[in-house]
């Protein structure tokens, strides 16, 4: 058997192993309070093996359609788990924060993750997901559902039309990032040349972070989907700096977000411990993959399966 085949026997398996698991399940009817020990029927330990079961076939998903674990972990899980939505949030922010920390001294080691483009945007994005966290904790969970849902299938549509520029053409740097000092070079490892970049339209890609924070914020998501985009195709950063200053942002963002559902209690180790241990292991797996797997199916599988769980979340929102 060839590794293609063996990728798949091995997707097939898991895949399998959390329809087993989980089909009893599914079909129920999520309640709108945080898990207690027995009251469904189930020993205390069900739903956090199923959490970590799930975890772990994200991660490896998470790696193979090239999205952050949160932007995953948040529609699946309320969609799918009686978890309140309140309580997924707060662990999706710490599972993406997790893979921030973990990625964010390597990608600064390496130069490429830029802290003189990160500083600026992180002191918005990060005040403003503080502001998005408590406008997501006091508004009606059925909204932010609707809310939640319409951004996911947002994401979906930019996933399937946002093109990629290796390296923009910015012809002049504008005023206010020359003023900052928003500039740098690095070495291509593929052509070992150095490249000199600067941006441009600062403070529209700076007025657009201010969405992107109250967004991490409110529903939790991280928002590596959102920076990459703003800054690579709209302030004209290269593409691996904008990917590496994102993963090293959302240590920023995440935490000034996760700090306010942790003061509201929304954050219990019974569901952060096996997702963070389950995206982890999964991430490890995914990264073995990332060799054999073919990637224009898996982020085709990655955008279906967020469009499904988006439709999800609006029908909760809207039905209840």
């Amino acid at each position: 058997m060839g590794k293609n085949g063996r990728f798949w026997v091995v997707a097939l398996v898991l895949m399998l192993g959390v329809f087993l698991i989980a089909s009893p399940v599914l079909g129920q009817t999520p309640t709108e309070s945080a898990p207690s020990p027995g009251a469904d029927g189930h020993a205390w330990w069900f739903w956090p093996l199923l959490l970590l079961i799930t975890t772990f076939v994200m991660g490896i998903l998470a790696v193979l359609g090239g999205v952050g674990g949160g932007v995953l972990f948040v529609p699946i899980i309320s969609g799918f788990f009686p978890f309140h939505l309140d309580f997924v949030r707060g662990t999706g922010l710490l599972v993406a924060l997790a893979g921030a920390l973990a990625a964010g001294p390597g990608l600064l080691k390496a130069n490429l993750a830029s802290l003189r483009l990160a500083i600026p945007v992180a002191l918005i994005a990060s005040t403003c997901a503080i502001a998005g966290a408590m406008l997501g904790l006091a508004l009606p969970t059925n909204v932010i559902q609707i809310a939640l849902g319409a951004t996911i299938l947002g994401i979906c549509i930019l996933m399937l039309t946002a093109k990629k520029s290796d390296v923009p053409d910015v012809p002049k740097a504008d005023a206010l990032s020359s003023a900052l000092g928003i500039f740098g070079v690095y070495q291509e490892a593929s052509t070992g040349k150095l490249i000199h970049w600067k941006i441009h339209r600062t403070p529209l890609g700076l007025c657009l972070f201010v969405i992107i924070g109250v967004m991490a914020g409110m529903f939790g998501l991280g928002a590596g989907w959102a920076n990459v985009p703003v800054l690579n195709l709209l302030m004209g950063a290269p593409l691996k700096i904008s990917v590496a200053t994102s993963k090293f942002l959302l240590s920023i963002t995440d935490t000034s977000a996760a700090w306010i559902y942790m003061n509201k209690g929304c954050v219990i180790p019974l569901m952060v411990v096996p997702s963070l241990v389950g995206i982890m292991l999964g991430s490890f797996v995914g990264v073995r993959l990332l060799k054999v797997a073919k990637p224009t199916f898996i982020r085709w599988m990655v955008i279906g399966i967020l469009a499904f769980a988006g439709l999800k979340a609006l029908q909760k929102g809207i039905f209840g």
